[in-house]
């Protein structure tokens, strides 16, 4: 379909009369007539009924004009986007990064780096859980998502970066019965004798573990629900309870601190973090650039911490 008939039918359809179209559009009238009738016969309908009156669309024609709105808009933007293309990405890109995981430790790098290679896009970043994440990157309020993956959310799709082990993480002198290697893992009916601090039930990694427990018809012994690392860290660094965590977690959130870090076997239980975005519609140049930079922050801090790449990280002496 030729968009310039298009865009004349509009004009008609929007002045009333082939007559007033004609000069607001600069064109001959019997030629604007001529491209209406090419029109008409390009669809096989009648599109306007003509009248001493002016011109009226028929049920075809409200239609086409319905549908060539959206269109031109379409083309339009289409226009403006490869027209700037040649410039510098811009705008606000907005993402979300799951508490708790190694990924919350990337803010400072994604910050710099994008700041470093695209001056003018502003990052909005934020933590959220995967309960309310759907709807938010399906309305738009976020581009993109570093998160424990939930599993398939219609309206988004997932990238798995990580599938890692789930550790105990405990105070030092919590006296535990160590796994079979004598000290670095623990059988999941031991981790579960002791008391915890998750993140609300909406949390992906909070649904892994109690999952994991049922499974076996473990207890879940909760402490409590926290939300903040720097409280955790408090309460574990308290001998108030434990948590549970991928150990790239732990690292990243602990750095500091001399807790226990035991991986959970008999049977292990394992976590993903995935990458996040809409599935209906591509990303902004913007959001598509800060998107290169957090592929290339998380691809580097694993070789950096682990000398290693893949998705599957490998267990943590």
């Amino acid at each position: 379909m030729d968009t310039r008939k298009v865009s004349y039918f509009v004009q008609i359809v929007d002045s009333g009369s082939i007559t007033k179209a004609a000069a607001a559009l600069h064109v001959a009238q019997p030629a604007l007539s001529q491209q209406v009738s090419a029109l008409e016969n390009d669809l096989k309908q009648r599109l306007l009924i003509r009248s001493k009156q002016g011109v009226e669309p028929t049920a075809a024609g409200h239609t086409l004009y319905r549908h060539a709105q959206s269109i031109l808009r379409l083309v339009e933007q289409a226009r403006q986007d490869v027209a700037s293309s040649g410039a510098a990405p811009s705008g606000r890109v907005s993402i979300a990064i799951a508490p708790y995981s190694m990924a919350s430790s990337l803010t400072p790098q994604i910050i710099s780096e994008v700041g470093r290679r695209y001056p003018d896009i502003v990052v909005h970043l934020t933590e959220i859980f995967g309960g309310v994440l759907s709807e938010a990157i399906k309305n738009g309020r976020l581009d993109m998502a570093l998160i424990y993956e939930p599993g398939k959310i219609r309206g988004v799709q997932f990238t798995t970066m990580i599938v890692e082990d789930l550790h105990l993480v405990v105070h030092p002198d919590v006296d535990l019965a160590p796994g079979k290697d004598g000290k670095n893992t623990i059988t999941l009916a031991e981790a579960s004798t002791v008391g915890l601090f998750l993140p609300e039930k909406n949390h992906t990694l909070r649904q892994l573990i109690e999952k994991g427990l049922a499974d076996q018809d473990l207890p879940l012994r909760l402490v409590g629900e926290v939300e903040s690392v720097p409280s955790l860290t408090r309460l574990i660094r308290a001998n108030l309870g434990g948590t549970v965590l991928p150990k790239s977690a732990a690292d990243a959130l602990f750095p500091d601190q001399d807790f226990k870090v035991l991986r959970i076997v008999e049977p292990g239980l394992q976590s993903k973090i995935a990458l996040c975005t809409p599935d209906h519609e591509p990303l902004s140049e913007a959001a598509s650039a800060v998107l290169l930079v957090v592929k290339e922050m998380l691809h580097q801090q694993l070789i950096n911490k682990y000398g290693t790449d893949p998705v599957q990280l490998p267990a943590h002496p």
